[in-house]
């Protein structure tokens, strides 16, 4: 029977290979990009709100390490369809609980920038 971190291990993989909206979105309403300056990794989180402060869709795109990558699609599989304060209350606890492998205080940088992204996203409106 695989480990409980063998079972975490196959999971980010998953989202690393096949990453859940990876790519660009033209109908974007926010969006935000930032790095990681220790490491390079780059992510740029890129949200379609709706008239009812839900998140509709959303999409990422940038380059990095695995765990910055795979924490990006699982933050937006999460995401999608949750209200825009639901997200904000979503903390940095919730992001490496949802990452669920045990990580370094300076890997968890890397899990973190996605959803610092987010966050970021929230209050940049596209062509503002």
């Amino acid at each position: 029977m695989p480990s409980e971190e063998e079972i975490y291990q196959d999971h980010i993989l998953d989202h690393y290979e096949d990453p859940f909206h990876r790519g660009k979105l033209p109908t974007a309403t926010h969006a935000h990009e930032d790095k990681n300056p220790l490491c390079g990794d780059v992510v740029r989180i890129e949200l379609q709100l709706d008239r009812d402060g839900r998140v509709s869709d959303a999409y990422f795109s940038g380059d990095g390490c695995v765990i910055s990558q795979a924490s990006a699609s699982m933050l937006l599989e999460a995401l999608v369809g949750k209200t825009v304060d639901e997200v904000k209350e979503f903390s940095a606890e919730d992001m490496l609980k949802l990452y669920g492998a045990r990580l370094t205080p300076n890997r968890q940088k890397c899990c973190l920038l996605s959803w610092r992204v987010v966050q970021q996203a929230l209050y940049s409106p596209v062509g503002a």
